[in-house]
């Protein structure tokens, strides 16, 4: 996987027709300069990045977070195995800044304590993983993993996977990254090899071994060390390139232009509340029956023509 590969927003600006032809500049303009003014201002700002870890407690989720950005996420250990069930489930959130070459990234990390304890997990998705799952990928992007990949046997590890994928498939279960924001060929080679290996089987740690005269982070075993960036042992490289190195612009793009608008436009219907203006849009009451969910597709809404209108481009 290329991490210097550049993931195109799901809703970028392009031209009105193919068939426009480029405008001719015969001198120096400094277009190109927007490229650096962008950059300014991203190294000042910084970036932010939100993540929900949702599993069993005692699956290592805090450590794969942890690992992922080489930094401690929590500043004290969750309540372990041994340690009553919490009976309700109630989200923990904790916000570090992580700062790489100058780069700061405003880092969000959403935990579930207590998700599924209390229900049997026979090495398959739970009728309560499938609903989850179902709900969650109309609201944000889902990328599902096989937690401590190392308790299986690389033949176990492969059948579990086309297990999930079957029951991804058999309940409709779009994760990320979806086939239909593939906007080129590029894009539908790289995503698919990707789709093909999800979920990742992955292993977490924040202890460094000596390997062959390198530091390597890893879990040690009496049957040796299991390097979690090895490849050969796990695929929590795939997992931090898919999120960090490769598709992470992209991410944010789809939430913020795709789930986000979807929700805000349901919620609008819901209310049939609208800010009257020049293109104030009357939306009809709701029919009777179940709602139904929006689906991860590009929308284009007249109601967000609202805020456009007001924008200037200056």
């Amino acid at each position: 996987m290329d991490p210097l590969r550049q993931s195109p927003s799901p809703c970028s600006s392009r031209p009105s027709s193919p068939k426009t032809p480029p405008c001719e500049i015969h001198g120096y303009v400094g277009i190109e300069d927007v490229l650096d003014q962008l950059k300014i201002k991203a190294m000042k700002m910084g970036f932010e990045f939100n993540i929900m870890v949702v599993g069993q407690s005692g699956l290592g989720k805090s450590t794969m977070v942890s690992t992922l950005f080489k930094s401690k996420v929590w500043k004290c250990t969750p309540p372990g195995l041994g340690m009553p069930i919490p009976q309700t489930l109630q989200l923990k959130s904790v916000t570090h800044v992580v700062e790489e070459k100058g780069v700061k990234l405003k880092l969000t990390v959403t935990d579930t304590p207590g998700f599924g304890d209390q229900i049997n997990n026979d090495k398959c998705l739970r009728p309560l993983d499938i609903e989850l799952l179902q709900r969650l990928c109309r609201t944000v992007n889902v990328v599902p993993v096989i937690a401590r990949a190392d308790s299986l046997t690389l033949e176990e590890r492969e059948a579990f996977r086309r297990r999930i994928q079957h029951n991804l498939r058999t309940h409709c279960i779009e994760v990320y990254p979806q086939k239909c924001f593939d906007e080129d060929i590029n894009d539908r080679i790289l995503n698919s090899k990707i789709r093909d290996r999800i979920p990742f089987a992955v292993v977490g740690s924040d202890q460094e071994y000596l390997v062959n005269g390198r530091c390597v982070l890893g879990r040690k075993t009496k049957w040796g060390i299991i390097e979690v960036e090895n490849m050969a042992h796990c695929e929590f490289l795939l997992l931090r390139d898919l999120l960090i190195r490769s598709h992470l612009q992209d991410l944010k793009d789809i939430t913020h232009n795709v789930h986000y608008e979807n929700y805000r436009v349901c919620r609008l219907n819901e209310s049939h509340v609208l800010p009257r203006g020049p293109c104030w849009v009357n939306l009809a009451p709701t029919p009777p029956g179940p709602p139904v969910a929006p689906g991860p597709s590009k929308v284009c809404r007249q109601a967000r023509e609202d805020s456009d209108d007001e924008e200037d481009d200056y």
